[in-house]
């Protein structure tokens, strides 16, 4: 991009993965620029020509544009650098080799309930992006996985002055008021700032334009609740208009894509569901969504559910599949604390976030649906199934035994979002030692950790992953604060 007279780059770029092409790297990489000018073609090691700009959308004179590009995968792993020619600013990205699996790492919860929109200390607030990074230059990650909440959302209440009108009114008849034309200007504009604002911070930014990331949203991507409201607010014309821009703010900043014309890895496009899949040789990615659709008393539409088993048919062939569940898929049985939460004043936040788990009262049959789905196409196929997952702001594992087939599930978060306190942490512990057989013939057991004895890690905390040769999944929490290592081999 010319120094003098192009636009000027509000942030960017953030690197996409859009999977494997023969011997080649697919990827895409998103800038904000301000002002109407097209930005120059983007140059990449490796690649011929020149790549060129794709509008992907615009708001109130920022301009996204997308970069689409196919890195060929040499014998061992290297790395790529890109850039426009008539910039001193380059950036580089890991390619892994023809017959090697890539390294990735997972992060979830990048924010926290009511923070202010530009933090005095983004240092502290950053500390473990600027761990990953730091991990990064040592030993390159060719894929981030982010599994939900990239973005906290919950000050729209505050900061959209006609929603923060409509909220304070009291009486039930708010809910039938219409969602006006300012209303979707407040909303759009809010979320366009907050990814620019965040992703621009100086320890996220340069991590987002070096691995390529594979996204999937949860709750506070739109505001904290959004799925597990009462019917009356879920159906709510304004909790509708907010969630639909924020699906709109998704696409362009999660997907890199307008929400017409969305990239050929979103599997569940036809089905309104941002449902994403990748094949990686031996290895397949796949992370459904487990928020479009999702009501107090339903996770995935009676269209996904059609869908699931073919998309894992197309897992065939692959010995490992990591399956991103922004909500654990395994953990802790929650049913009974959601009961007894129900009986108590001033428990809605609670009860919000226990809706949203899968052991959910209200999901216990739809739960044990999917994992009887999971287990026979990994006994059926002989792949085996490990869940990833952030969203309940600690590190933990958990493993199933059921259905003549083991599967694991590794949690991580938050990378922002702190963890809970000393108290809540205790109860965790002791809820996470109870025997649990959630099914006849089935038992689930959250281990503890050999480093330390205990089953939940309470710090912040992103996790690595990579599979060897023999394809054994080596895991590594990084915790902040923790001298341990905390490892799991699967």
């Amino acid at each position: 991009m010319a120094k003098s007279d192009g636009p000027r780059v509000l942030m960017g770029p953030v690197l996409f993965f859009r999977g494997e092409q023969g011997p080649r790297w697919r990827l895409s990489a998103l800038f904000v620029v301000d002002g109407e000018a097209e930005p120059d073609d983007l140059r990449v090691d490796g690649v011929g020509l020149p790549v060129p700009p794709r509008h992907v959308g615009s708001w109130r004179g920022r301009h996204l544009w997308r970069f689409d590009f196919a890195v060929p995968r040499e014998a061992a792993d290297g790395e790529a650098g890109y850039g426009f020619a008539d910039s001193d600013t380059r950036w580089t990205v890991g390619i892994p080799g023809r017959t090697d699996a890539p390294r990735l790492a997972f992060t979830a919860c990048n924010g926290t309930e009511d923070e202010p929109a530009v933090p005095r200390d983004t240092a502290r607030r950053n500390a473990l992006w600027s761990d990953l990074l730091a991990q990064h230059a040592r030993t390159p990650f060719h894929i981030l996985l982010q599994g939900g909440d990239q973005l906290y959302a919950d000050t729209i209440w505050r900061d959209c002055p006609s929603l923060a009108a409509w909220r304070r009114r009291r009486s039930p008849s708010r809910l039938a008021k219409p969602f006006t034309t300012a209303m979707a200007e407040e909303a759009m504009n809010y979320y366009v700032d907050r990814y620019i604002t965040l992703w621009s911070q100086p320890e996220i930014a340069p991590v987002l334009a070096r691995v390529p990331s594979v996204m999937m949203w949860d709750d506070h991507d739109i505001f904290d609740g959004w799925g597990s409201l009462t019917e009356g607010e879920q159906h709510a014309p304004v909790m509708r208009g907010i969630a639909m821009v924020a699906r709109r703010a998704f696409s362009l900043f999660q997907l890199a894509s307008a929400p017409e014309s969305l990239p050929e890895c979103v599997w569940g496009a036809e089905h309104g569901s941002f449902a994403q899949g990748f094949r990686l040789g031996n290895i397949g990615l796949f992370a459904p969504d487990l928020r479009s659709d999702r009501t107090p008393e339903r996770v995935l539409s009676d269209r996904t559910w059609e869908a699931l088993p073919e998309w894992l048919e197309r897992f065939q062939g692959c010995r490992h599949l990591l399956l991103v569940s922004s909500v654990p898929l395994l953990f802790a049985d929650t049913a009974w604390v959601e009961r007894w939460a129900r009986r108590l004043p001033g428990t809605r936040g609670a009860l919000d976030d226990l809706r949203d788990q899968w052991r959910s009262v209200a999901h216990t049959e739809e739960w044990r649906r999917l994992l009887e789905l999971l287990t026979g196409f990994a006994l059926r196929s002989g792949c085996r199934i490990t869940a990833l997952s952030g969203e309940v702001h600690f590190g933990a594992r958990a493993v199933l035994h059921g259905g003549g087939v083991e599967m694991w599930q590794l949690i991580s978060s938050g990378v922002v979002h702190p963890p809970p306190g000393r108290l809540a942490g205790l109860a965790l512990e002791r809820l996470a030692a109870r025997n649990d057989a959630p099914f006849p013939g089935w038992s689930l057991e959250i281990p503890p950790f050999t480093e330390t004895g205990r089953r939940v890690i309470r710090a912040r905390n992103w996790l690595s992953l990579h599979v060897d040769r023999k394809n054994q999944l080596h895991a590594q929490w990084h915790a902040e604060g923790r001298p341990e290592r905390y490892l799991q081999m699967i």
